[in-house]
């Protein structure tokens, strides 16, 4: 019943071998393959398919949440359009499970 900060050994005892960027991946495909799915309507999925405007602000970021979708796809071998793979719900999640 005592707070105290565990250590890795004990985290990896207690969790296992869990792969955290393994997970990261397999959850960003599934939420962006679920917003895919939502109508062109829906904010979230504006968002996520629109092209920003105008130019970078210095030092940001070149890659955008598309660019690792592509690349976590293209480590499964998928290299085709990826919202269309996202409609078809079953292959989708086929997809997601794999991702390593």
């Amino acid at each position: 019943g005592e707070w105290r900060k565990l250590h890795n050994v004990e985290l990896h005892n207690l969790y296992g071998n869990a792969d955290i960027i393994r997970t990261l991946k397999s959850r960003r495909l599934r939420w962006v393959g679920h917003v895919a799915r939502m109508g062109n309507g829906r904010r979230a999925h504006k968002i996520l398919v629109r092209k920003p405007e105008g130019k970078r602000a210095h030092n940001r970021p070149k890659i955008r949440w598309e660019d690792n979708i592509i690349r976590d796809l293209k480590e499964v071998d998928y290299v085709g359009d990826w919202k269309t793979l996202s409609q078809v719900r079953v292959t989708w999640h086929a997809y997601v499970q794999v991702v390593p």
